[in-house]
């Protein structure tokens, strides 16, 4: 059932993933991705696998350590509750960074192969992103200011 589970946590968040790829444009898409119920179905699925290692889950976050942490990732259930949470908490990303492209008018050709990126190694992502964003906001701002200057 533990792996089962694990593998539920993407196919639950792939759809969303999916839209903000491949049909951004799309109206629905905008409003899906502006949800944050999106990520309930795969916090569903963390539930059932950390309530059964609770105690474990528990001792690694109240006293986090290194080895506690290895110990309940070593447990199935353990480590698929960890990799739920990765998967919702990436999800949230992944609908932010949509949501503030689209706000700033980055090209859907470059934010498509980001949120590829951001569902394989979501740190890398959102760092990508982030500068991205300042660069794209300072223009914005530079470009504000010319034509400010201008009238």
């Amino acid at each position: 059932m533990t792996g089962f589970l694990f593998e539920l946590s993407f196919w639950l968040a792939a759809p969303v993933w999916l839209l903000m790829i491949f049909a951004p444009a799309w109206g629905p898409t905008a409003r899906i991705a502006a949800s944050p119920m999106t990520v309930v179905p795969v916090l569903l699925v963390y539930l059932a696998l950390a309530v059964p290692v609770f105690p474990e889950l528990w001792t690694a976050v109240s006293s986090p350590d290194l080895d506690t942490f290895r110990e309940l990732t070593a447990l199935a259930d353990g480590a698929g509750a960890i990799w739920a949470q990765v998967i919702a908490w990436d999800l949230l990303i992944g609908q932010w960074m949509y949501r503030e492209a689209r706000r700033l008018g980055i090209s859907t050709l470059l934010m498509g192969p980001l949120l590829v990126f951001t569902i394989l190694l979501s740190p890398f992502g959102l760092l990508v992103f982030l500068g991205l964003r300042a660069a794209r906001s300072r223009r914005s701002t530079r470009d504000d200011l010319t034509a400010a200057a201008a009238t």
